[in-house]
């Protein structure tokens, strides 16, 4: 599963983008050309009625903006997290949006995802895609082929909505 890089840093990013009314969707720590990348995903929140409306480039530069100052003040847990100077990149999910937590998996029901788990399942078979049912304690709900899995959130290690072209 894509995880947040650290917990301390997901405590300094996840209230800065609550104070722009997003979403804190995933932070991942990446090289790029021997630099060090943070890369801060965020949406527009969902609501019973579905997902998010998404988000602008404003609301991606007003979280980047806004990062700065609240990392300088955590140096400490910025230098155990990432190691030393990196580049910030804040953006939406994109088309292909990912699935982290059990609350996107609940939101995202009824759409088609792709899944790739950490451990294949009893036929062999690591890389899933399928119609998303919902969630079940931990386990995600897929129906692929027919018939419904029952898969641990915590063996899921990547999954994305998959973008249908009407």
């Amino acid at each position: 599963m894509p995880k947040t890089v650290d917990p301390q840093l997901e405590a300094i990013v996840e209230p800065v983008c609550r104070a722009h009314g997003v979403e804190l969707v995933l932070i991942q720590r990446v090289t790029e050309h021997g630099q060090a990348v943070l890369r801060v995903t965020i949406d527009r929140p969902g609501s019973e009625e579905g997902p998010g409306l998404g988000v602008s480039l404003a609301d991606c530069q007003a979280v980047s903006r806004d990062l700065g100052p609240a990392f300088d003040a955590e140096d400490s847990a910025l230098e155990r997290a990432i190691g030393g100077s990196f580049r910030l990149e804040v953006s939406s999910p994109g088309v292909d949006r990912p699935l982290v937590k059990l609350t996107d998996f609940e939101r995202f029901a009824g759409r088609t995802v792709k899944v790739q788990l950490e451990t294949p399942l009893d036929e062999g078979r690591r890389k899933l895609e399928g119609t998303l049912m919902g969630v079940d304690g931990e386990m995600v709900r897929l129906e692929v082929d027919g018939s419904e899995l029952q898969l641990p959130h915590a063996e899921i290690a990547r999954a994305n909505v998959v973008y249908e072209f009407d």
